[in-house]
């Protein structure tokens, strides 16, 4: 029950993250991908199944509340989520330079994958889309890490847990 209750608690967040403080900043050319960084922490944790799972929820939740095609952030961040997840099993989750890399790697395919859409049928603005799309892996790889990071400190206690498979007991 827990398991889940932070499913939606997080969901929330993101959710409310992206629609309000996040949506300003983006208009002043500072973007963070929140669903990009929720997803690939959420496969951390708890691997490829909830990875996936939740990389579809906050997806489809996330085309609804955009009102664009149903499925557009859905489908990339289930295989996102799986993907990450498969991968959370081999790596070195505690690793600051593990955490930076899965998560710029999520947030490029995020990006490039909804640049393709808002492309509009012309190649015009295919430069300004691939520099939002470099900001946005940049900042959200680096504040991501640093929350990890500060989280990691506040609590005094690994957050992923083991390359195992198992996670960490609360």
């Amino acid at each position: 029950m827990r398991g889940i209750g932070s499913f939606l608690m997080l969901t929330t967040i993101a959710l409310l993250l992206r629609s309000t403080a996040f949506s300003s900043l983006a208009m002043r050319g500072i973007f963070i991908d929140v669903l990009a960084w929720t997803t690939v922490l959420w496969a951390l944790r708890n691997g490829d199944a909830w990875g996936s799972t939740y990389g579809f929820a906050i997806g489809l939740v996330a085309d609804i509340d955009a009102a664009h095609w149903l499925g557009r952030h859905a489908l990339l961040l289930t295989l996102l989520g799986y993907a990450i997840g498969r991968l959370s099993g081999t790596l070195v989750r505690e690793s600051a330079r593990t955490q930076f890399v899965m998560l710029a790697v999520g947030t490029l395919i995020h990006q490039v994958w909804t640049a393709a859409f808002d492309l509009g049928g012309g190649l015009v603005g295919v430069p300004s889309l691939l520099f939002r799309s470099l900001v946005a892996t940049l900042v959200t790889a680096s504040l991501g890490t640093l929350l990890l990071m500060g989280l990691r400190r506040l609590t005094g206690r690994p957050l992923f847990g083991h390359a195992s498979g198992t996670t960490a007991k609360d």
